[in-house]
Formats: C-alpha cells, sequence, structure tokens
C-alpha cells in the first residue's frame, strides 16, 4: 500500500543502508520517480519493493543508480566547456600554477576525464588535481575503469578520441595519462564535509531534485570550499538566481565567484 506511513518506512530504510536522506529532496517528484519505478516491477510498496532489491546486489545497484540520476556526457554543454578551456581556466592559472579542481557528482567520470584533457592541453607537464566524487559506488567503479561506448563520447573531437583513448571491442578507454591526475572518491554532498581551498568546482546536472533549502546549504557549503577568486560551475538549466544573497558574485553565466576580499 504506497500510503504516507509506507513512504515513511522506505525512507528510514534508504537512509539506514545508503546515508541517502530523501527530506532533502523536492518530495513529490521524487515519490513520482520511485513510484513509477516500484510500479513497473509489479509492487505496491516502496518499502516492499526497497526489501526485495536489497537481496540482490546487482538490483540494489540498478535501483541506487535510477535514484541518483546518473545521466553524464563528456564535455556536457560543449559551448559551456569551450568557455571554461578558453576564459575561465587560463584567468584560474594566472592566479595559481597548479590548480585544484573539484568536480562533485561526477557519475560515469566523463566530467573529470574531460577537464584532464583539457589541462594536458593547456599546461603540458604540468601535474594539476582532480577530485571526483559521487554517492553512488558502483557509478564510481565504471568511472575509474573509464571505459566508454561510442555515444557516450559524442561531444570528443576526433583528435581527441584518437590521442587520449584506446580502442579495443567496439569500446574506448581512458589512457592512464588522462586518469593519473584524477582522484575518484565516494562522497554525500548532502552529509559529508567538505575539503576546501579549491580553484574550481563543477556541480552540474546534480541538484535538479533537491529542496531549495538543501541547494543552498550545498551552495553555501561550495563557497567555503573554494579559494577567494575560486570559481563554481553549474548546470545549464541551474542558474543561482540568489547567488549574491549566498556570498558569490557572476562571473559568467553559470559561473560564479567567490569574492576575492
Amino acid at each position: 500500500m504506497m500510503d504516507d506511513q509506507d513512504w515513511g518506512l522506505f525512507k528510514n530504510k534508504l537512509k539506514a543502508k545508503t546515508g541517502i536522506d530523501l527530506d532533502l529532496y523536492k518530495e513529490a517528484q521524487m515519490k513520482r520517480r520511485i513510484q513509477n519505478l516500484v510500479t513497473r516491477n509489479g509492487f505496491n510498496s516502496f518499502a516492499g519493493y526497497f526489501d526485495e532489491c536489497c537481496k540482490d546486489k546487482d538490483d540494489f545497484a540498478a535501483f541506487i543508480e535510477y535514484l541518483t540520476i546518473n545521466v553524464s556526457e563528456f564535455f556536457r554543454t560543449p559551448e559551456k566547456f569551450n568557455l571554461l578551456e578558453t576564459d575561465i581556466i587560463p584567468y584560474l592559472l594566472k592566479r595559481s600554477p597548479k590548480l585544484n579542481i573539484w568536480s562533485a557528482g561526477c557519475s560515469i567520470g566523463a566530467e573529470p576525464y574531460s577537464l584532464s584533457m583539457i589541462m594536458r592541453e593547456l599546461t603540458p607537464g604540468k601535474n594539476h588535481r582532480i577530485l571526483a566524487s559521487d554517492l553512488d559506488i558502483e557509478i564510481l567503479a565504471k568511472a575509474r575503469a573509464g571505459v566508454y561506448t561510442e555515444n557516450e563520447l559524442k561531444a570528443v573531437t576526433p583528435a581527441r578520441l584518437a590521442k587520449y583513448f584506446d580502442k579495443n571491442d567496439g569500446k574506448y578507454a581512458v589512457k592512464r595519462e588522462i586518469k593519473s591526475s584524477i582522484e575518484f572518491k565516494r562522497h554525500n554532498l548532502l552529509k559529508d564535509p567538505f575539503e576546501s581551498n579549491f580553484d574550481l568546482i563543477l556541480c552540474r546536472n546534480v541538484v535538479i531534485y533537491f529542496t531549495e533549502q538543501a541547494k543552498d546549504q550545498l551552495y553555501s557549503n561550495f563557497l567555503k570550499a573554494l579559494k577567494p577568486g575560486g570559481i563554481l560551475f553549474v548546470g545549464a538549466t541551474e542558474a543561482i538566481l540568489n547567488f549574491r544573497k549566498l556570498g558569490y558574485t557572476s562571473y559568467k553565466p553559470f559561473f560564479y565567484q567567490k569574492p576575492l576580499a
């Protein structure tokens, strides 16, 4: 019976097992999304479906992937990545020769690997740090493996595809030189402590189902995690309308800066 009591029990079970707190997400959207999945699988109870998923590692991994909405691709929104490459990163490099970058909610790894290619081309022979974090352990395993289908690489130029990937059996594996600067880590953006002193933080297409309160808290935490002058890059549908109230200045559309002083 999918009533409030069942939903509450499901939320408690999920939080106890995974640390995911659905009270920090927009309830109507998340409830509808999960209800569709539960019904599609022939169940009439959120908690009952969750208990069944827990019996099988693969079923549970698929459920968590569905829940955490892992959609990603290389150089997502290419015109914004182009701005990152031609304007934002060169600006940051003038301030610091070695950048500390965080891809927050990195999903399958497309974003941090895209960043690694850009850094290699802008500063050959220099090592920068790229932290790539996600809540989903299974997705992080895919990211660490760095093997992709042609469809996932559609925004990668032929030159970069040839230079930074090894093709094998119709799939493409990221070369070790691109992997070497990336540190993958499991991290819950809504619960775990943040590192600090980042020059650049990317959090794109992650907050879609967060409550406004959870978003504000997240963006406040990102502000603390940035160096003065550091920049937060958000998704193309995620403009921060109250950025001034949160303490940011606008650098470019979808790029927000921590004030220099």
